[in-house]
C-alpha cells in the first residue's frame, strides 16, 4: 500500500479515506475492464469487491455530509 501524504502536504482524514476508497475502486474496475478476471467465479468476486467499495464510499460520504451539517448547526 502506498502512502498518499506527500512531504509538506497535510490531508484530512476525510480526504485520505475518500482518495483511498476511490483509488481502490478505480483500480479494481480498471483491472476488471481489461480482462483481469480468470474465470466467471473470479469475475463475480471482483464485481462484488467493486460493489462493496462503492457502497462503503457512499456511506462514508453520507456520514461526512451529516457530520458537516451537524457542525454547521452548532
Amino acid at each position: 500500500m502506498s502512502t498518499y501524504i506527500q512531504v509538506g502536504e497535510v490531508k484530512s482524514f476525510e480526504e485520505q479515506i475518500r482518495k483511498r476508497l476511490r483509488d481502490h475502486l478505480n483500480n479494481s474496475a480498471d483491472d476488471l475492464a481489461t480482462g483481469g478476471a480468470t474465470d466467471y467465479a473470479d469475475y463475480r468476486f471482483r464485481v462484488g469487491v467493486i460493489q462493496g467499495l462503492a457502497m462503503a464510499e457512499r456511506e462514508i460520504l453520507d456520514l461526512i455530509e451529516i457530520a458537516k451539517k451537524a457542525e454547521d448547526s452548532l
